[in-house]
């Protein structure tokens, strides 16, 4: 291969997706990570696009230099993901908070998911002061296997042709990821990988454990019984 072919960027083969809402203190620390994955464009193939909400603080300033796009939307992470969906070039997605970390071999991992299903998600471990969360990302794993259901904290991946194919996320202000999960099951079962994402536990350490997981199942079971996701979002922004 000569120079001229060296220098040519090939189309990527996983987009990985990362919606903001003034996220300064922490983006640096999930950006950082995926920079090798960027760097090594020929072989790897990964871009990343991150897409801000109207942050207030330094989100974008932070993002920018590390990611390959930095897209700006109305906030709410279902519009958010939908916009970076829309501008990525690969036939892999993966859906990635902004305060979660892969682990290092994601990308062959999200590959051997995706070629045996449409879907998939990792497993999660939460990290944080509390003393309960080894026992929440157990109940978080072990529900998810049981459902087949994914939250976004997980980081959900998915082929490209079946989020279109499912209409994408939601746009709704709560459990637009399980609403997502609700559609791709209608054509596969998920990979539930073992591998874990990193994720905050800040949520849990803030408001307390028990409390949260409390909260959290209330509002899963009040919107299988059909209570509109904007109601459920005023009900857990007024419980925090």
């Amino acid at each position: 291969m000569n120079s001229v072919e060296n220098s040519i960027e090939k189309a990527p083969q996983l987009s990985i997706v990362i919606p903001v809402l003034n996220e300064a203190a922490g983006i640096e620390a999930t950006l950082l990570p995926l920079q090798l994955l960027r760097a090594q464009r020929l072989s790897a193939l990964v871009e990343v696009i991150v897409v801000d909400g109207g942050s207030g603080d330094s989100s974008v300033r932070i993002a920018t230099p590390l990611a390959d796009r930095v897209l700006g939307s109305s906030p709410g992470r279902g519009e958010q993901m939908n916009l970076g969906a829309q501008h990525a070039r690969a036939p892999a997605l993966l859906f990635l908070h902004a305060d979660t970390q892969l682990p290092d071999d994601a990308v062959e991992q999200i590959t051997r998911g995706l070629n045996r299903h449409a879907w998939g998600r990792f497993a999660i471990q939460l990290s944080g002061r509390s003393r309960w969360l080894p026992v929440v990302s157990w109940m978080i794993n072990q529900r998810s296997r049981l459902t087949g259901m994914a939250t976004g904290d997980q980081g959900i991946f998915v082929r490209a042709s079946a989020f279109r194919a499912v209409g994408g996320f939601p746009e709704q202000p709560l459990m637009e990821d399980i609403e997502l999960s609700k559609r791709l099951k209608q054509v596969s079962r998920p990979a539930c990988l073992t591998a874990k994402v990193i994720s905050s536990g800040r949520r849990w350490d803030q408001y307390g454990a028990w409390k949260t997981i409390r909260l959290m199942w209330r509002l899963r079971y009040r919107y299988w019984r059909g209570v509109s996701a904007t109601q459920l979002a005023k009900e857990y922004r007024d419980a925090r």
